[in-house]
């Protein structure tokens, strides 16, 4: 028998306990409660992705279950909030009982991970397009922004840039000699979720880089008013990343091709040591990488000269599928 619009949530979505305080009513009802305790603010964040413009037809379904999860949490993270609850709509060509399975395991996986509840959401019929709303929790006016990076503030970035765009050349059909955590990282982002709780009362301004550092770091310095210089020397790459540069010359590439998922933000002077022990705790590396200036617009240096980007990071609706 063929799967009916709400034999498909209850197989492969509802039933799921809640484990949040939080969430007051799940799935089952017209609407979803959730209770925000005293001195704390809900932050709120929806994300989509739809099919042969943000992953390719043939995409395994677990790891897109995990990658529309974790985008939305690591919006999440950038702010400074703790999640706690996702609501999540699909719209699916047909039902496909192996596809369902496969995406419905990698989302809830991550859920129970980052200890998220999945208190409703919607299905239809339609192209495939997959959409999250996800929600946390952060103290009352502790929230990360981008509007608050002051001159003088130090720029530091997460992890490692450009492996997710170098998966993508993989994907494509562009690059053949990069190794399998490049794909990795292009189709299971990890999201910087713990980084983002330390950050608070650390960090003056945050965003996490989706579509690429100078496009999204741009974002953060239109918000607060102020420019940025940039060191492309500092700039953090793996071993894959760096090879690829030296056999290309692509120096571009790790600074927009997007998809990294990593946190830019900047900090006082004064708090950098404080900054390192705490992330040190975490075990996830930074990287000071540049400076807030009065002068509006980011300027890029390499070997001591500024360069131009003639790159664009990603941009709906004038960018072609990645």
């Amino acid at each position: 028998m063929a799967l009916t619009e709400f034999g498909l949530i209850d197989r492969f979505f509802a039933g799921q306990p809640l484990i949040n305080a939080c969430s007051r009513l799940g799935i089952g009802d017209d609407c979803a409660l959730i209770e925000v305790p005293d001195g704390c603010e809900l932050a709120v964040t929806t994300d989509t992705m739809v099919e042969n413009v943000h992953f390719f037809s043939d995409a395994d379904p677990e790891c897109l279950g995990h990658k529309l999860l974790a985008v939305n949490l690591s919006d999440l993270a950038s702010m400074g909030a703790r999640p706690c609850a996702a609501t999540l709509a699909l719209t699916l060509p047909s039902v496909d009982a192996a596809w369902l399975e496969g995406f419905s395991s990698g989302f809830i996986h991550l859920a129970r991970r980052f200890s998220v509840d999945l208190i409703g959401g919607d299905t239809t019929s339609g192209a495939l397009v997959l959409t999250v709303q996800a929600m946390g929790l952060v103290p009352k006016d502790m929230a990360l922004r981008r509007a608050s990076a002051r001159v003088g503030d130090l720029v530091y970035i997460t992890g490692d840039l450009g492996d997710a765009g170098l998966g993508l050349k993989v994907a494509q059909g562009l690059v053949s000699d990069a190794p399998e955590a490049v794909l990795q990282r292009l189709h299971r982002p990890e999201p910087r979720v713990a980084a983002g709780l330390t950050l608070r009362n650390l960090a003056s301004a945050c965003i996490d880089v989706s579509d690429g550092l100078v496009s999204d770091l741009g974002h953060l310095l239109r918000a607060s008013g102020v420019g940025a210089s940039i060191d492309w020397d500092r700039l953090p790459f793996s071993r894959a990343v760096a090879d690829y540069i030296t056999r290309t010359g692509d120096w571009q590439m790790p600074l927009t091709a997007g998809d990294d998922y990593e946190l830019c933000f900047t900090i006082p002077p004064e708090r950098e040591n404080l900054l390192q022990e705490r992330l040190h705790s975490l075990h996830c590396t930074c990287r000071k990488i540049g400076c807030i200036e009065v002068s509006q617009g980011l300027r890029v240096t390499k070997a001591g000269r500024e360069v131009q980007i003639t790159v664009p990071g990603f941009e709906h609706f004038t960018m072609a599928a990645r």
